[in-house]
């Protein structure tokens, strides 16, 4: 009965965007640098492959050439282009700690809201941080609020049924939040955390996976592969439209196996992590979270796990974002 009350629930705040659109499907090899050829499905499938072969390369993110900062506001270039030159430019918030920490460390955190927050998601959550000695870079995600495309009213292009575009745009995103790192570094930050809810998470696990620096994450709704998310969720229904008829789930989760968690949990095994999920979530559907933790499990891996009694949207809503602001906060004091 309380399933079926949080489900109900989580439709009704699902329900309220009305500008979903069902976009067609592309290979979007372009995006990737591929020629098609007379097979597409074969091409990316084997660049995909070989792309698993050496993802460090994938994700090896060139220094920037300039940072700049005007009060809270952090710019910087993107480490790869899109052809949206707004989207091109990364935008960041700045919330600085409040005290220091004790033993005179400099703690941060790069803070990855969900797919299509407004530039105030999660300034709260930040201001929180900032409150226990963690100094916060909030990182707006590409095509998100001012990076988003005049013709876009929605992220769409982050997640959607163009493959190589999503591939593209994702792989973006973990760049980003690498030159986020540098700046913290460049900054004397000793101490860098990554949190990230829903999208957020997936790309802050992938970050961490590739950086070092980054010592401790904290991931607010989880799951093994992209491409299920996309298939199963509550809140994809419109991608997975324009998806189905072309391409397998089974395939599909090859192609966007870069930039899924799964194949990189032992990547992350020996740093402290903290991972939420929703026993009533629809848009992380519950099944995909625990078959994650199960591996974290079954490896060995040890992690902080806590179940919150809500859904995926109301997560966000009182009394339950309390519940996650103080198990991000709590765990991001502790082991930063």
């Amino acid at each position: 009965m309380i399933a079926r009350a949080f489900h109900a629930w989580e439709r009704r705040l699902a329900s309220v965007d009305t500008n979903r659109v069902v976009r067609p499907f592309e290979w979007g090899l372009d995006w990737i640098d591929v020629d098609p050829g007379q097979d597409p499905a074969r091409r990316l499938g084997e660049w995909a492959n070989g792309v698993m072969a050496d993802t460090d390369r994938f994700y090896a993110t060139p220094p920037a050439d300039r940072f700049e900062r005007e009060g809270d506001a952090l710019r910087f270039p993107s480490a790869i282009a899109s052809p949206y030159p707004e989207n091109n430019v990364v935008m960041a918030r700045v919330f600085p700690a409040r005290s220091a920490a004790a033993g005179g460390k400099r703690r941060a955190v790069v803070v990855l809201p969900q797919w299509n927050s407004d530039a105030q998601g999660h300034v709260g959550l930040c201001r929180l941080y900032a409150s226990f000695g963690i100094t916060a870079l909030r990182l707006s995600l590409p095509y998100h609020d001012g990076r988003r495309p005049p013709e876009l009213e929605r992220a769409d292009y982050i997640v959607s049924a163009n493959v190589g575009r999503t591939l593209h745009a994702n792989r973006q995103a973990v760049l980003d939040i690498r030159r986020a790192v540098d700046w913290l570094d460049a900054n004397g930050y000793d101490r860098i955390g990554v949190q990230g809810t829903s999208l957020g998470s997936c790309l802050g696990a992938l970050a961490m996976a590739h950086d070092r620096r980054i010592v401790a994450g904290a991931f607010n709704h989880v799951s093994p592969y992209f491409a299920d998310v996309v298939w199963q969720g509550l809140s994809t229904r419109h991608v997975r439209a324009g998806l189905e008829g072309h391409v397998t789930l089974d395939a599909l989760r090859d192609y966007w196996l870069p930039i899924s968690p799964w194949p990189f949990i032992d990547r992350i095994r020996d740093r402290p992590m903290l991972n939420i999920y929703a026993k009533y979530d629809l848009t992380f559907p519950v099944g995909l979270s625990r078959q994650y933790l199960d591996e974290l499990t079954r490896r060995r891996i040890a992690t902080t796990i806590r179940a919150l009694p809500c859904g995926h949207y109301t997560s966000g809503r009182a009394p339950f974002k309390f519940l996650v602001g103080y198990h991000l906060t709590r765990f991001l004091a502790r082991t930063l």
